[in-house]
């Protein structure tokens, strides 16, 4: 029997209860493991705490030997390797950012000074580009108390990941997709990591068939500008990548929280095969050195 590590949200469940009925799907036994976090106990922002008192909690559980597997929102993961982790992702869900406003309104319909819900400086900075007058609010929680804050007339508005209302089975709850190309999305953003200890043999066989390598690509490039920047997954730092028949091409910027101003970076590059993590890797060191020389640490301090 495989244990698969995953927080206790609905979110969270569901998206490692994906992975578990893929490993079943392929012959092998595989149940859930809630995994209590420190995060899952507090009331701070995740902005205040960090996603990686999350990561940390499901990677301490897997190197102890509780969990064979652990499984991760992508962009929560430090940048650095983790050389005890065997890391395999399957195909990415959409990527988009989504907002759920009252009474069906897109972001253009929202009323003055409407009250929108997120604590993500990416988000905020992009908003408030778009639209000065919002009143940004500090938004904390799963998704159903987030959306429940629309709900009660709370707020107007929030924005979330498309990814996870999706896997959450709340994808009619979106009022509005942005664009990637023009409301970028964090690196990595409906991807997940999913995990096992690299001396673990029989377990990355039984993941390994699980990769995506176009989504692999794609990611690679991504947080490999974040990683340049040397910039916390917090941080206004978005980047999307795409591939398309040997094409890989990247968008990524820094943002000012104001929204006052943004540095925005556009690159491709041919790939010989999705396996050619090294060209990814390359053009997102290649547009986090453009950022860096057009101001982008002094954006994000």
């Amino acid at each position: 029997m495989l244990h698969i590590g995953t927080r206790g949200s609905h979110l969270a469940t569901t998206q490692a209860g994906h992975v578990r009925d893929d490993i079943i799907a392929a012959g092998h036994d595989a149940e859930l493991t809630i995994v209590t976090t420190p995060g899952d106990l507090s009331q701070a922002p995740v902005e205040r705490i960090g996603v990686g008192v999350f990561t940390s909690a499901l990677r301490d559980a897997l190197f102890r030997g509780e969990v064979e597997i652990a499984v991760h929102s992508f962009k929560d993961l430090p940048t650095a390797d983790e050389p005890r982790a065997h890391i395999v992702v399957p195909a990415r869900e959409d990527n988009r950012e989504a907002l759920i406003a009252r009474d069906g309104m897109q972001l253009a319909d929202l009323p003055q000074g409407a009250r929108v819900g997120t604590s993500a400086p990416r988000r905020i900075s992009q908003l408030k580009a778009l639209r000065p007058d919002l009143d940004i609010r500090p938004l904390r929680g799963n998704i159903e108390s987030r959306m429940g804050r629309v709900t009660s007339g709370e707020l107007d508005a929030i924005v979330l990941a498309y990814a996870g209302l999706l896997r959450a089975g709340y994808g009619d709850r979106a009022t509005q997709l942005f664009d990637a190309s023009e409301f970028l999305p964090a690196p990595a953003q409906g991807a997940l990591a999913v995990e096992c200890r690299s001396d673990d043999a029989e377990t990355r066989a039984v993941l390994d068939p699980l990769m995506d390598a176009a989504t692999a690509l794609q990611v690679s490039a991504e947080r490999h500008v974040l990683a340049t920047l040397e910039a916390g997954c917090t941080a206004p730092v978005a980047a999307h990548a795409f591939y398309d028949g040997g094409e890989l091409s990247l968008r990524a910027g820094v943002f000012a929280l104001d929204g006052s101003h943004q540095l925005v970076e556009s690159g491709s590059v041919t790939v010989a095969d999705t396996l050619d993590r090294e060209a990814a890797r390359g053009l997102g060191r290649e547009l986090a050195s453009r950022l860096l020389d057009a101001g982008a640490a002094e954006l994000m301090a």
